[in-house]
């Protein structure tokens, strides 16, 4: 197998035109964070995500932390999260020295169960951390109605979910903070990058300052005649996004659509290619949410060989990955808390290729290459049931 026959679990959708865009930041002597580039892509976002603020980040981690830091999180405070995600939500909880409490998620969606989190809310409860599973929305009317009740904050973890919408509103708007990723796995992508928006145009205001050591932005401070002195005011954090990365980013908002529309056209085929196989369960989609289809995630039914699996699909060169995780299984947490489905997911999804630059025929390879392995790698209890007449030496043709 070469490199040329192989399909990559992810690949950036970049090109000429982000490349221009980067030579145009070059040619303006400012490269670094907070410059004009990116203040263009963080009114850009405001305006079409319909939000007070928008302010541009290195990461969505660094996102997550500036906002529970804005909510004024204080330690020993406890903050439900979603359990099957990557533990960025939780990691940002134990930044501000709170505790992360683990809720359990819908076994069909993956996404956080509304039921869970009510369960767990507690005297020391101040907020909620949904996450948009993969790239699917959570069930933020039954979440908004849970917090509000309860005086809680809710937090929209979106960093998979860009172009994704629930109920008809874009994720990203469904929470009155919302954090986004553009690493290079997701819709949109600078390399690394992330955004934080909000309704409250002042809570963008405290986590711009705070992204930036605690002090107002230093192009701006460069444009004032005299000799102006910054002025520390809070103890902050290098959390800023280059005006490169800003302006890849806004060359990639004007292809998101484009971008989007050939992930769903990927998801459509392996639906298609993959429907009716019962040694896998296919994503299931709500009727009032669609899929940004970030990963494309099938589970395998007990008794495959997940890793056998895997092992079979690189040898043809062909990526995949495990999924995402349980969080309340990783030892840097320590807790004592059960989450059941979200285990069960952990152990048991696959991860296959899935970006913007899939060809028809590599999405066709990659699904007769799963079926293969999957057959390949099922226990005698779980391999299909076999025709007699057709197997059985001696037997039909």
């Amino acid at each position: 197998m070469t490199t040329v026959d192989a399909i990559p679990l992810v690949r950036a959708s970049v090109g000429e035109q982000e490349l221009a865009a980067v030579a145009e930041v070059f040619a303006s002597g400012w490269p670094a964070g907070q410059g004009p580039r990116g203040k263009a892509l963080e009114a850009e976002l405001a305006t079409r995500y319909g939000v007070g603020g928008a302010v541009a980040l290195s990461n969505c981690g660094a996102a997550l932390h500036l906002a529970l830091l804005a909510l004024g999180v204080e330690p020993g405070d406890e903050v439900i999260v979603a359990d099957y995600t990557f533990p960025a939500p939780a990691h940002a909880v134990r930044y501000v020295g709170a505790v992360p409490v683990f809720a359990d998620v819908r076994a069909d969606t993956g996404t956080v169960d509304p039921r869970a989190v009510a369960d767990l809310i507690g005297p020391r409860t101040v907020g909620v951390i949904a996450v948009d599973t993969v790239g699917l929305p959570a069930d933020y009317a039954d979440l908004k109605s849970i917090t509000d009740r309860h005086g809680l904050f809710l937090v929209e973890d979106a960093a998979c979910a860009i172009g994704a919408t629930y109920q008809g509103r874009p994720a990203g708007a469904l929470a009155p903070v919302a954090c986004l990723s553009f690493h290079g796995r997701k819709g949109i992508t600078s390399g690394e990058g992330g955004a934080l928006l909000t309704a409250d145009p002042a809570l963008a205001v405290s986590a711009r300052l705070r992204a930036s050591f605690g002090i107002e932005s230093i192009f701006d401070q460069a444009r004032v005649v005299g000799l102006p002195i910054s002025v520390f005011t809070e103890i902050g954090y290098n959390y800023k996004l280059s005006d490169i990365a800003a302006a890849i980013l806004q060359v990639q908002l004007g292809r998101v659509d484009e971008l989007l529309e050939r992930r769903r056209a990927v998801a459509a085929h392996y639906a298609e290619l993959l429907a009716g196989d019962e040694l896998l369960t296919l994503p299931h989609v709500p009727p009032d949410r669609t899929h940004a289809w970030q990963s494309y995630l099938v589970k395998l039914a007990p008794g495959v060989d997940r890793a056998g699996v895997a092992a079979d699909l690189r040898a043809q060169g062909i990526g995949c990955g495990h999924g995402t995780w349980a969080c309340h299984l990783q030892p840097v947490y320590e807790t004592t808390r059960t989450c059941p489905v979200s285990a069960d997911l952990f152990a048991h999804q696959l991860a296959i290729p899935m970006h913007a630059e899939l060809s028809t025929s590599q999405v066709e390879r990659v699904a007769d290459a799963l079926r293969g392995a999957l057959r390949a790698n099922a226990g005698p209890r779980t391999r299909p049931a076999e025709n007699p007449l057709v197997d059985a030496p001696g037997g039909a043709a």
